[in-house]
């Protein structure tokens, strides 16, 4: 009887193993049947998540010795963000992540360090968003029509706030004077690989929240008359003005009209150029601004040569006008009645370009020289002397960047 039921058993367990093994050949084939569809629209969809950023520090040298980098290190550059002199110091650190499919994308992209809070200035109200540099998502509702929603880089100007991405390490005038980012709503249409238009509603220039109920208007038109060359015609309108007791807001506008160029001359040789011109009338952000019209505006102009993969040589030269005072860069110590002089720059800088570790460490000697404008016959000077007077007009600095990208 035992081995009647081990003969028993046997028999089914390898009749149930035969049809197990035929309901899984079934399940495979029909799944191969429907595989070429569902498999793909599954990998389509199934999205792309990465991870990206940068570290960013410098030693710069001041050959005006001002008496002010003695004391605090601060060596009174006129510039906005590489003001540390005699010392190494941390510029910024990136961390940026962005998941995309087919047809979206979101990006939180954070930074932090001196130049993230300078740059990020206008979310420092915000317990916790001085360190959102960007976190924004886009939808592609075609090939050609996208949208995007949330706190996004500027599209003025020629050169951003990423170390890795300029070929310069110290940034241009143009730069330093803004925008650096926007809150609010842009929609991209691609008539082709080489005409684009961006139009876009924001709430206003260099912050999160808006400080009125009046919104920016924002414009990008993208042309690229060969593969080699592209054109950037960018725009901004924006009214900044605070509203009175009343809840009114007052007549008053920041507006902006910058072109940005770049030109692949050989697989050696990169030319750029960028041009801007900016106007403000009316109390800007509760900044006192002109109850006139004023304009600032300025050109820089770009060479980049590469000698070979481990080094490349750049050049640029700015001029930067804010004659009418308009913007922050205005001359120092102030007018003998109290009130800031505008003024104007000419800027020359030689930046080298070490690229080691497979392009994830740059090291990028500079020497820069700025020329401000002497005012009149107050002889006002720009720039402290290692006594602490205002005695010069000009100032030569020099740096070394280190940067690791990953």
């Amino acid at each position: 009887m035992l081995k009647f039921y081990f003969t028993v058993l046997f028999t089914v367990s390898g009749f149930l193993a035969f049809s197990n093994d035929i309901d899984r050949k079934s399940e495979n084939t029909a799944s191969e049947a429907a595989s070429p569809a569902s498999a793909n629209a599954e990998e389509i969809n199934k999205g792309t998540l990465s991870f990206s950023g940068y570290i960013d520090s410098y030693y710069s040298a001041n050959f005006n010795k001002p008496l002010s980098m003695s004391n605090t290190g601060q060596s009174e550059t006129s510039r906005v963000f590489d003001t540390r002199s005699g010392q190494l110091t941390l510029g910024l650190v990136q961390a940026m992540l962005t998941y995309s499919t087919d047809k979206s994308e979101a990006v939180v992209d954070l930074a932090f360090g001196p130049n993230a809070d300078m740059a990020n200035y206008g979310n420092a109200i915000y317990s916790t968003a001085l360190a959102i540099k960007q976190a924004y998502f886009s939808y592609n509702f075609t090939d050609k029509f996208s949208m995007t929603v949330g706190q996004f880089g500027t599209h003025i100007g020629y050169e951003v706030i990423d170390a890795p991405v300029n070929f310069n390490y110290s940034l241009s005038n143009l730069f330093n004077n803004g925008p650096f980012y926007h809150a609010g709503l842009k929609a991209t249409y691609a008539f082709s690989d080489k005409v684009s238009l961006m139009l876009g509603v924001v709430n206003n220039v260099d912050g999160l929240g808006d400080n009125n109920r009046k919104k920016g208007v924002i414009g990008q038109l993208f042309i690229a008359p060969t593969d080699d060359w592209s054109i950037y015609l960018n725009a901004i309108h924006s009214n900044e003005a605070n509203p009175t007791s009343t809840g009114s807001t007052p007549k008053a506008f920041y507006q902006v009209f910058d072109l940005a160029t770049s030109y692949q001359v050989t697989n050696k040789l990169l030319l750029g150029f960028n041009s801007a011109i900016g106007t403000q009338k009316g109390d800007m952000q509760g900044g006192g601004g002109p109850s006139e019209n004023k304009s600032w505006g300025g050109a820089a102009v770009y060479a980049n040569i590469k000698a070979s993969e481990l080094f490349s040589l750049g050049g640029r030269y700015e001029y930067f006008d804010n004659t009418n005072g308009v913007r922050g860069l205005v001359s120092y110590p102030n007018g003998p009645e109290g009130n800031a002089l505008g003024t104007h720059v000419n800027s020359y800088t030689l930046t080298g370009n070490f690229t080691l570790a497979s392009g994830h460490i740059l090291i990028k000697p500079e020497i820069r020289i700025d020329s401000h404008e002497k005012r009149g016959s107050n002889e006002l000077q720009q720039f402290e002397d290692s006594a602490g007077n205002f005695t010069k007009n000009s100032q030569t600095t020099a740096a070394i960047a280190f940067i690791y990208k990953f």
